[in-house]
């Protein structure tokens, strides 16, 4: 069984490895966009590459963080996930990531929207309920999660220990 756990380990170390790629890909064609939208001129189309290159960098930001969380929950800590707690502060990390860059894409589109084609606003204003859902979502859940904690507080005392192998 234990060399299933190292592959599996590799796994996520090479899946991570390509999150992290990615986001250096992301930030690469996100300062070029920004960089031609910025010597073209202090305009509107200008404005729109900027706010276009923001789209990328918070889609950066999800796969770099992604990429943190499956290096220091799966490669480094080797956790367990079915622990409350851990799945509390795993979907916690996930989700506070892909809340701010769905928001910031949400800004995004109705920018986009508002000056290029306003037939486009109710799929933005789409983008930003769901938004508000999925954070309205985390909060139940994280809600709910506490007191099945309430009934392992040793679950918290191991989680905190294991962040101590980041350190």
């Amino acid at each position: 069984m234990r060399p299933l756990l190292r592959i599996f380990r590799f796994i996520h170390g090479l899946m991570a490895i390509l999150f992290a790629c990615a986001a250096l890909m992301l930030i690469a064609i996100a300062t070029r966009i920004g960089w031609l939208a910025f010597i073209d001129g202090l305009n509107r189309v200008a404005a729109q590459g900027i706010i276009e290159a923001v789209g990328l960098l918070a889609a950066a930001v999800v796969a770099l963080q992604i990429a943190e969380t499956i290096f220091e929950e799966e490669v480094i800590r080797d956790a367990d996930i079915s622990a409350p707690t851990r799945v509390r502060r795993f979907l916690s990390r996930f989700f506070v990531v892909v809340i701010v860059a769905l928001a910031i894409e949400g800004l995004v589109a109705t920018f986009k929207a508002l000056h290029e084609n306003p037939a486009q606003l109710p799929y933005a204003a789409s983008l930003l309920v769901a938004v508000g859902v999925l954070l309205a979502a985390w909060g139940l859940f994280v809600h709910l999660n506490r007191s099945a904690e309430e009934l392992e507080p040793e679950a918290m005392a191991e989680a905190k220990r294991e962040d101590h192998k980041l350190k």
